[in-house]
């Protein structure tokens, strides 16, 4: 049975390979264009730093260097039921030098559409095993009004254990805020 999580909250992740699930749904009425929400993984070293740009993945980097992460692909519209994006994870393969792994959702031309998180809705991150089985879930409720970028969730390694913890923080300076906090 899937662990509901609550914002700042925690999980012990005991499935060495399994699938992160991000999904949304817009309200494109709003401004009228229809949204493309991206998600992005960062691998983080001890520093909170990423070792290098290839630790970065996202649409057009699909895969890090030691291939623990993979990328599925980019969903340009969000529509329909389930995971709108998908990223694959093998906590075996993970480098040494990479403690934490850290997933961001932003709105791709959020300024000039003019677009936020405010406008989005049923937002949520999941962990399924490679059944397909739920582990964890957290539904981001807040009224991101302003963000346009939104850390959804990471999975970060104390003690030789990795977890996953509910973030829910937003910036609203895109996907650079993001790209500055982890370069």
């Amino acid at each position: 049975m899937a662990i509901n999580l609550e914002k700042g909250q925690r999980q012990s992740i005991d499935a060495p390979k399994f699938t992160v699930g991000l999904g949304w749904d817009s309200n494109s009425s709003s401004t009228g264009e229809g949204f493309d929400l991206d998600a992005s993984v960062f691998l983080v070293g001890a520093n909170g730093k990423i070792p290098n740009d290839n630790h970065f993945v996202y649409y057009n980097n699909l895969k890090s260097p030691d291939g623990s992460v993979i990328h599925t692909g980019d969903n340009l519209t969000g529509d329909g039921d389930g995971d709108d994006e998908k990223i694959k994870i093998d906590l075996s393969v993970v480098s040494p030098d990479v403690n934490e792994i850290s997933f961001v959702v932003t709105i791709h031309h959020a300024d000039t559409r003019r677009q936020n998180f405010g406008q989005i809705r049923n937002s949520y991150i999941r962990i399924l095993d490679q059944t397909n089985t739920e582990l964890v879930k957290y539904e981001l409720d807040e009224d991101f009004s302003i963000e346009t970028a939104v850390e959804f969730g990471r999975i970060y390694k104390r003690n030789n254990e990795w977890k996953f913890e509910a973030v829910g923080i937003g910036m609203k300076g895109g996907l650079q805020d993001y790209l500055n906090k982890f370069n």
